[in-house]
């Protein structure tokens, strides 16, 4: 396992969808102040790959580079917004969807073994009466 790569990648990917995030955000505010420059650039920004951010940013430098220059202000902004909170809250919340994919996990196992185990064969087939096995 390549934890050196493993970082690049994830940092890679964040930045990609941070710039995502700041397309948004100036979407939202051209649509306010300047709609047929925002009209542009929902336009642009469906026929470009925004999940590779740097190539989407290289791309409307191209274009328009005054609008390149705010969405890396934007994506800047935001980066250094989220920096802070961003690994305590990837920890946690990786952790808390792993215990809730093992709690569903062992359900099912359980539900199938009650089920496969059933002393009765009457029962097989039909749902598997738990009040029983509180005694």
């Amino acid at each position: 396992m390549d934890l050196k790569q493993i970082a690049k990648d994830t940092a890679k990917t964040l930045s990609s969808y941070l710039t995502y995030q700041a397309v948004r955000t100036v979407l939202a505010q051209l649509s306010e102040t300047n709609p047929p420059l925002a009209l542009w650039l929902h336009r642009f920004s469906s026929t470009e790959k925004i999940q590779d951010g740097e190539a989407y940013i290289q791309n409307l430098f191209r274009e328009k580079p005054d609008l390149a220059l705010r969405i890396m202000t934007v994506r800047e902004h935001l980066a250094q917004e989220v920096a802070d909170m961003l690994p305590e809250m990837l920890r946690d919340g990786i952790q808390q969807a792993n215990v809730e994919h093992r709690r569903q996990h062992l359900e099912r196992i359980t539900q199938l073994d009650i089920s496969d185990s059933s002393p009765n064969p009457q029962q097989q087939g039909s749902e598997p009466n738990l009040d029983n096995l509180s005694s």
